[in-house]
């Protein structure tokens, strides 16, 4: 068990929001769905809670009602891909009924926000030719989706 769970709070989309989140990425799985009883505070046999691993790291959804929402980026997740084939899927799956943002940011459906960011950035801003590595930043500041081959122009400029 890792030392750290992340929790997310739903209204009532817990088990509808692991399962997307376990078709979207690989190694995968739903581990857990609890149910409220009779002593509430939601309706006896509804979804309580549902514990999912995502890339071996372990999350539960909480139903808990309307009075708080996942929104904002005050808390995202990066994805680390290793090609602009691996961006585009998870961009792609992320971004549908969500919002997308800049710089490789997107707010999924339920309010969660992913920084979607391809290893070869993270390298080109590393680069030991600072200009080279500015370049880069520059072309990245105009994206909304991350473009490698567009960084790589950028850099080579």
């Amino acid at each position: 068990m890792q030392k750290i769970t992340t929790w997310l709070w739903f209204d009532t989309e817990a088990e509808e929001a692991a399962e997307f989140y376990t078709s979207v990425f690989p190694d995968s799985r739903i581990t857990d769905v609890s149910y409220y009883g009779e002593a509430g505070p939601r309706p006896a046999g509804s979804v309580m809670t549902v514990a999912f691993e995502v890339f071996g790291r372990e999350f539960v959804g909480l139903n808990g009602g309307s009075e708080y929402r996942i929104e904002g980026a005050g808390i995202s997740f990066m994805v680390d891909c290793d090609s602009q084939e691996e961006v585009d899927r998870y961009w792609d799956l992320l971004a549908e009924g969500g919002r997308e943002i800049a710089c490789g940011w997107v707010t999924d459906r339920y309010g969660v926000a992913w920084q979607i960011v391809p290893r070869r950035l993270r390298e080109l801003l590393a680069d030991a030719d600072r200009d080279r590595a500015q370049r880069a930043m520059a072309a990245m500041l105009k994206m909304t989706k991350i473009d490698v081959g567009e960084l790589e122009r950028a850099a080579a400029a």
